[in-house]
């Protein structure tokens, strides 16, 4: 009898969950790696609620939690994790990197102050228990995101003064009369609109500068030629979400743009590595989730039952290109940072400082930016915003890694 294939997914949001029960269910043998305590990743942290988590503990999936993965090698088909104080090698035949996205941050003067967080950040850290009752807070960015995670604080006793969307209203509208073809999403948007009835929204509308002494106290908001100031203990603002992209870059997976390249059954440049989900491009939790699928069933070479899911991924794929073209970044946007506005605020390098390079590389080399950390995980994508800069360059350990796992890892090369 052949061994049954190992097939490792690192990424337990809604594409890696997807990614492992699909191919523990046609006969793998499967690991899947995650940073966080439990399954769901940013979407679903913290809750239970999709059919998703039942489908993950039926196929009894091995689960490495709070693990990260340090580094891979594509020669012994090993990756190198660290589990709390513990480094362990992690074999596989077939690898699926499901590993997400994060926010995007732009610099404007004061978004250093504390209390200026990211909008998923923040409701991440209510959902660890952040105190935000009665708390005064802005919701502002971009995205369909904001109006989750507005609802979210609402429903758990903050008080949301304003939403604030970078997009213009009429955008937003056109959108939404799409939905009326998708009533899965239709009945998502009515059910958040109704939960934020009564909530001030304007749209065009973007944070110029966070001001406070010593902490946030109010923010500046422009509308077009008005600017008003509004009051505020905290403020959760985002432009929307970066793929991931440092594993395979490591990896070698060839780009597209700022997002791993794959074809339709998800596979990579690298042979043997599939990728699914928001680090091939940003999608929504109905792309993550097929694609997910496909990486799962294709990765075990299960190709016709990834095959029957093209048309639905296709057609999650045209709800991706409308969020797209409806909250594309305005143009605005770049001159929000002052000279002295910090871009890397991990080394503290200056808007001015980075503007006078020619690219992402020239300003490490001189400015340290990117070099913090963080490693350019937040200045690096708004770099990419304010100067067009590619920034998708990685070299190991991946993350910040303990010395002994560091360690272990050279005895076993030798």
């Amino acid at each position: 009898m052949s061994k049954p294939v190992a097939v490792v997914v690192v990424g337990a949001g809604p594409a890696g969950m997807a990614a492992a029960v699909r191919a523990r269910e046609s006969g793998a043998r499967v690991t899947l790696i995650d940073d966080n305590d439990g399954a769901g990743g940013q979407i679903w942290r913290g809750s239970s609620d999709s059919v998703w988590f039942e489908h993950l503990r039926s196929a009894r999936v091995e689960r490495l939690a709070g693990a990260q993965v340090i580094q891979g090698d594509l020669r012994a088909r090993t990756l190198l994790v660290e589990q709390g104080y513990r480094a362990l090698e992690v074999a596989f035949d077939k690898l699926i990197l499901a590993t997400g996205a994060r926010e995007i941050f732009l610099p404007f003067p004061g978004w250093t102050l504390p209390g200026v967080f990211g909008a998923g950040g923040l409701q991440a850290l209510a959902k660890s228990g952040w105190p935000i009752r009665g708390k005064r807070i802005v919701v502002a960015g971009t995205g369909p995101l904001l109006l989750a995670v507005a609802a979210y604080l609402r429903r758990h006793g903050a008080k949301v003064t304003l939403l604030a969307e970078q997009a213009e209203r009429s955008a937003v509208m056109r959108f939404g009369f799409g939905l009326v073809r998708r009533r899965e999403k239709l009945a998502q948007a009515i059910g958040l609109q109704f939960a934020l009835t009564g909530m001030t929204k304007r749209y065009g509308c973007w944070v110029e500068a966070a001001e406070g002494d010593g902490k946030l106290e109010r923010l500046r908001i422009r509308q077009g030629k008005k600017i008003r100031m509004e009051k505020c203990d905290f403020a959760a603002v985002a432009y929307g979400l970066c793929p991931n992209v440092e594993l395979a870059s490591f990896l070698g997976c060839q780009m597209n743009g700022q997002a791993i390249a794959v074809d339709e059954f998800q596979r990579s440049s690298v042979p043997d590595v599939f990728c699914a989900g928001e680090c091939t491009g940003i999608g929504g939790v109905d792309l993550s989730l097929i694609e997910g699928e496909i990486a799962g069933y294709a990765a075990c070479g299960a190709l016709d039952k990834a095959r029957s899911l093209f048309a639905e991924r296709s057609a999650a794929d045209d709800f991706a290109d409308a969020l797209h073209t409806t909250f594309a970044l305005r143009p605005e946007l770049k001159e929000l940072p002052k000279p002295e506005t910090l871009v890397c605020r991990c080394e503290d390098v200056s808007f001015a400082r980075m503007h006078s390079y020619s690219s992402f590389r020239a300003a490490k080399l001189h400015t340290r930016c990117g070099m913090g950390p963080c490693q350019g995980r937040i200045c690096g994508p708004a770099a990419h915003f304010l100067f067009g800069w590619d920034t998708t360059s990685f070299r190991p350990p991946i993350l910040a890694a303990r010395i002994g796992t560091l360690l272990q890892e050279s005895r076993t090369t030798k």
